[in-house]
């Protein structure tokens, strides 16, 4: 770090230090109190008066046979801001299209890259995976379906990625019950700059139960009383122009580590207004953004209902009035206006303090997303329902948590020094590109302990299958590194938290207790999950079977044959066997030999296996992802 860096940097946490104090003083600061604690060493958004904008809802499209463009548009976030420059897929100028898919009928979605300037040109750090020279004018993509039991050939991976004019397609099986899945952009070390810019999309999954029609059997609340929230933060520049930067102290064109917005959006608006029939609404809310969790409630404290999350709905509606949300989870909800009187209004809010080492720069709490206002209609005047599953007419009630057979242990890390860039953060000390890979053994059932060593939360995601929460405990932290020294990064390092434990575990969140494809690991604290790993006949394809990339430019990476497109690995590599890139779309069974991107490929120039990651995407993005065999037995 520069003596100028050092010195603003302890400025700020003279400045954060007042700003405490301020927040201590008001649990819930409104919009102009957030506002007036800006700290010297942020960007901020320009002043913008909230509810000028009518909240939208994307466009539905229900089909097996689904084609989306990638494309640069220009997007107007605000209506007092200029349209500036987005991503987006389909006719969206930003984000893309509620997909609607159904249980046990398969779809294609078809992805081709339109892609133009990157609006975050400038910003594109080419040191984190040789990110490729001309990324910012030619950027690459590929397309996740989040929570989607798919084969690894189909699941996105960061290594099968296309340049503009290519097409990626992609055919899911849809073997799952209805549920909320999404699609976003995963490519290598820019997925932040691309789901920052617009890359993502709702998948709703239906089935004979949810059927999304206003008879369906559950009594839910249907047509314009369901409504997608993409819920996200941002900092704007002048004019309303997409900031991805936070803080001067970082220079442009190098990884920041993640921040925290100052402006609220819902489905690509800031802090827009939606009105409201007075009856029952279904909100399927999302966590889209970057970095932050969220305490999500309403203005007025009322109560509303989780029936679901990421795997589908839970047994009974949740009762609560508020629930914390990370990058990428979702919940389910039922709102009651029916209590407002015509006129009367309540926002949707947030109380979550940013973390530790966001707060040493004076970031503050966003506190507001969007207000709903009553008017005089009579909206859906069914009741909430008393059961979702394990009755007459319902789906089965979820099965009690498997016992686990076997003990996996991972660590989740980050470098604390005082420099520029900020720290790298990792899993198990290890880099994308290691060959220390987790191999689950399909059919088993494991308890995942994820050993959070850092003292901010993280929300970690595992591809193809879904997770229960057993618990949550805090651990002596101190106490484990000192008896555990960690090795140089690229070293496995995962110590029991056993003999550090402190107090009681603590179980999930009435709302928390379905099915997650995501968790949210406390800092301090490990968080054990249990991962029940299918086989490949529950699956109906094999979960480990290699597969050559859809694009040129991604085969001739791991073919060996350079222009690896900024998507090699973190690092020089040899082994590049020099061999003919096989056909795109080729799998065969793993042959055990690695590739150019370690433990994600093999010698013959192809992809293997699934991953699993933190999905505050600046830390995915350095270096908080790995590889995933689910092997056979």
């Amino acid at each position: 770090m520069t003596s100028l860096g050092r010195r603003a940097f302890i400025t700020g946490a003279g400045i954060v230090g007042a700003s405490s104090v301020l927040r201590s003083a008001t649990a819930r600061p409104s919009a102009a109190e957030v506002s007036a604690l800006k700290s010297p060493l942020l960007f901020h958004s320009p002043k913008v008066q909230p509810f000028r904008d009518v909240l939208p809802v994307p466009p539905v499209i229900d089909s097996t046979d689904v084609t989306l463009s990638a494309r640069t548009t220009l997007h107007r976030f605000h209506r007092d801001w200029d349209a500036v420059p987005s991503f987006g897929y389909g006719d969206q100028t930003y984000l893309g299209p509620t997909l609607v898919s159904h249980r046990d009928q398969p779809w294609t979605l078809r992805t081709r890259n339109e892609l133009g300037l990157h609006p975050f040109a400038r910003d594109v750090d080419h040191s984190l995976h040789d990110v490729a020279a001309d990324f910012g004018t030619r950027p690459r993509t590929t397309t996740h379906l989040h929570g989607g039991i798919t084969p690894a050939s189909q699941d996105g991976h960061p290594l099968d990625f296309v340049v503009p004019g290519e097409e990626l397609v992609y055919r899911f099986p849809t073997r799952q019950e209805a549920t909320h899945l999404w699609y976003h952009d995963h490519s290598m070390a820019t997925t932040r700059l691309n789901v920052a810019a617009g890359l993502a999309g709702m998948n709703i999954v239906r089935d004979e139960f949810d059927t999304g029609r206003p008879d369906n059997p559950l009594g839910l609340p249907a047509g314009d009383f369901e409504v997608p929230l993409v819920l996200q933060e941002k900092i704007f520049g002048a004019g309303g122009r997409q900031n991805i930067r936070s803080t001067w102290i970082v220079p442009q064109g190098k990884w920041e580590g993640g921040a925290v917005g100052d402006v609220g959006l819902v489905n690509g608006v800031v802090w827009p207004e939606m009105q409201v029939a007075r009856g029952l609404y279904r909100f399927r809310v999302i966590n889209a953004g970057s970095f932050s969790v969220w305490r999500l409630f309403f203005s007025n404290q009322m109560k509303f209902w989780v029936i679901g999350n990421d795997g589908g709905l839970l047994d009974a509606p949740v009762q609560t009035t508020s629930v914390r949300l990370s990058p990428a989870e979702r919940v389910d909800i039922l709102v009651d206006f029916a209590g407002l009187a015509a006129g009367e209004t309540v926002e949707l809010r947030n109380d979550e303090k940013p973390p530790g080492q966001a707060a040493v720069l004076g970031e503050v709490t966003m506190p507001l997303f969007c207000r709903f206002r009553a008017t005089a209609a009579r909206g859906f005047a069914g009741p909430v329902p008393t059961r979702l599953r394990g009755g007459r007419g319902l789906p089965e009630a979820l099965p009690p948590v498997l016992r686990p057979t076997r003990r996996r242990v991972v660590s989740i890390l980050q470098d604390t020094d005082l420099r520029i860039p900020p720290a790298l953060m990792s899993l198990n000390n290890l880099g994308f590109t290691t060959t220390d890979v987790e191999k689950p053994v399909q059919g088993t059932t494991e308890v995942w302990d994820m050993v959070n060593v850092t003292p901010d939360p993280h929300a970690m995601h595992v591809h193809l299958v879904h997770m229960r929460i057993l618990d949550r405990q805090r651990i002596n932290n101190a106490a484990l590194r000192a008896a555990n020294p960690r090795p140089r990064h690229g070293r496995r390092w995962t110590p029991s938290p056993d003999r550090y434990l402190q107090g009681a575990p603590t179980g999930p969140a009435p709302w928390e207790a379905g099915l997650k494809d995501t968790v949210l690991a406390h800092g301090h604290s490990v968080t054990r999950v249990v991962v029940r790993w299918p086989t490949a006949e529950e699956l109906g394809f094999d979960p480990d079977l290699a597969y050559v990339p859809q694009g040129a430019t991604a085969r001739a990476a791991l073919a060996g044959h350079g222009g690896h497109g900024g998507h090699d690995g973190h690092g020089s590599h040899d082994g590049h066997n020099g061999h003919d890139a096989p056909a795109a779309g080729t799998t065969t069974a793993a042959t055990g030999e690695h590739g150019p991107g370690g433990g994600s490929t093999t010698a013959d120039g192809k992809v293997r296996g699934y991953v699993w990651h933190c999905h505050m995407l600046d830390h995915e993005d350095h270096d908080m992802m790995l590889p995933l065999h689910v092997v056979a037995p």
